[in-house]
């Protein structure tokens, strides 16, 4: 086969060791960026052909057509840091980024996937392979098939498997994590076809760190009026210890609100993560300065950055990701037409039971990885950024520093009362001791204490009582959890984001 029978045919992301690639593939640089993708693709599926994607690390999102064989090829990064989706219409296969894009294409029949929305409300996201739409999915992360007009194979090349390794020490450890982000970020540092990128930044040791490791310039946070919220102020210090530029977005209420419409129409479907209304501001101030920027994700995920991460659980229950919102039975008092056949625990049973023999910590972490990772924080940052206008690199999300994690024994992980030590061991040969061990904070956002306030929550009144929402829930309850809010119990205020979030997507999709 010759890079000639092969054509791109739909292509997102950042190939980030293409360094290496283009020696092994002897391919002549300097090339444009784009060139030089286009040739590192095209040569790396003449040589490696299906296995292709095991030789890429970045984030990506790739369709090929192979003259020779007459058919699709089609892959997915190993944790899902790019949207992809796909489905086949009158034998056609119709697989891009944009779920919007097939959706709203002439062969396909528009249809709410019931099935969903119900998962939907328990989660607050959209998880697993089935979408909001019947008859389109999402493409796997860490996988790969090939279509040939009939058939679909679809074949996992990469999935999260922890192996600990007892034979080194905390500091040991540290040292290989060091060495592994100063190999990410060196690639990423030469780059000259990206010259100039900034970096997002909070209070925690993520962001900090690869601000501390990478060459952005300048750190972007956003912040809050409200007190308990507002992470800026940490941002700033850990800023200018590091030497760097500082920029915060403040962000007030009624910004807040008028900006939920647009988030949820650019996600594609409905997120109940109200973080991702913050995110999207905030890409938008960078975005008038910068192209590309650095985000921290990953990191908890693969190291065990959340309480629920060792909190100890039942061994007769079933982990349902760090995040869900409503249970069965208030989902199933919500809905207007509830079907006792679909199971919340669907989406995780196969894969927690996979992990059967595990540590606790080794079994959360790949349930986490594989569906709330993909399925929420990599929905969120991929299609806020982008259409915001500027690259996202999450560096931090690399295969290579998760193939250190996954070997890291549980008991480096969880000392001296702090979440992911080792990383955190790892980040302070760069940072302040006060700045790598800081407790975590999240990305809070005050729109519990926002959503209560007249001047904002009339939308979302008429949206939660609307004609929409008496055709899918129930109004007397949905009216005894706004009365409940409104009195104080701010616990249903996830619950009440979750559903709007759902409201305002169908009223502009259907």
């Amino acid at each position: 086969m010759t890079t000639n029978d092969v054509q791109i045919i739909y292509f997102s992301g950042y190939i980030r060791n293409w360094q290496s690639l283009c020696d092994t593939l002897g391919i002549a640089l300097p090339l444009s960026r784009e060139e030089r993708e286009a040739a590192i693709l095209k040569n790396a599926y003449a040589k490696w052909g299906t296995d292709m994607a095991q030789q890429l690390c970045g984030m990506f999102a790739v369709v090929l057509y192979d003259e020779n064989e007459k058919q699709y090829y089609i892959c997915r990064d190993q944790v899902g840091q790019k949207q992809l989706f796909y489905a086949v219409a009158d034998g056609e296969l119709l697989c891009t980024g944009d779920i919007d894009a097939i959706a709203s294409d002439a062969r396909m029949e528009k249809r709410l996937n019931n099935k969903m929305l119900q998962q939907y409300l328990f989660y607050g996201y959209p998880i697993g392979t089935e979408t909001f739409y019947e008859g389109i999915y999402k493409f796997p992360a860490g996988s790969w098939a090939t279509f040939d007009g009939r058939s679909f194979e679809l074949h996992r090349y990469f999935a999260p498997v922890f192996t600990p390794d007892e034979s080194k020490s905390v500091d040991e450890w540290a040292a290989e994590i060091e060495k592994v982000v100063e190999e990410i970020c060196a690639e990423e540092r030469a780059d000259t076809e990206l010259p100039y990128k900034e970096s997002f930044l909070s209070g925690g040791v993520d962001s900090s760190y690869l601000l501390a490791a990478s060459d952005a310039v300048c750190a972007n946070t956003v912040g809050y009026a409200e007190e308990g919220f507002d992470e800026s102020s940490l941002a700033r210090q850990t800023a200018e210890v590091l030497g760097k530029g500082f920029r915060v977005k403040q962000i007030t209420p009624a910004e807040y609100f008028a900006r939920i419409p647009e988030v949820i129409d650019k996600m594609g479907q409905p997120l109940g993560d109200a973080s991702a209304v913050a995110f999207s501001l905030g890409c938008q101030a960078v975005s008038e300065h910068a192209r590309i920027v650095y985000s921290g994700e990953g990191i908890d995920e693969f190291f065990g950055g959340y309480n629920a991460h060792k909190r100890e659980i039942p061994k007769e229950w079933t982990y349902l990701t760090c995040s869900h919102i409503m249970n069965r039975d208030v989902v199933r008092t919500l809905m207007n037409d509830f079907d006792e056949s679909v199971n919340p625990e669907e989406p995780v049973a196969a894969l927690w039971q996979s992990t059967e023999g595990q540590s606790p910590l080794a079994r959360k972490l790949t349930v986490d990885i594989t569906l709330w990772l993909e399925g929420d924080i990599y929905l969120n940052t991929d299609r806020t950024s982008t259409a915001c206008g500027i690259e996202l690199h999450t560096p931090f999300s690399d295969v290579r520093l998760f193939n250190v994690a996954s070997r890291i024994p549980t008991e480096y992980e969880f000392q001296e009362e702090q979440n992911k030590y080792v990383f955190r061991k790892a980040a302070s040969g760069k940072l302040p001791d006060e700045v790598a061990f800081r407790k975590k904070v999240g990305f809070p956002v005050p729109v519990r204490k926002w959503l209560a306030d007249e001047r904002y929550n009339k939308p979302i009144a008429d949206k939660l009582f609307g004609d929409t929402s008496q055709r899918f829930f129930n109004q007397a309850e949905l009216k005894d959890w706004w009365t409940r809010y409104l009195n104080g119990e701010e616990l249903y205020w996830s619950r009440i984001y979750a559903v709007y979030a759902f409201l305002l997507w169908y009223d502009c999709k259907f």
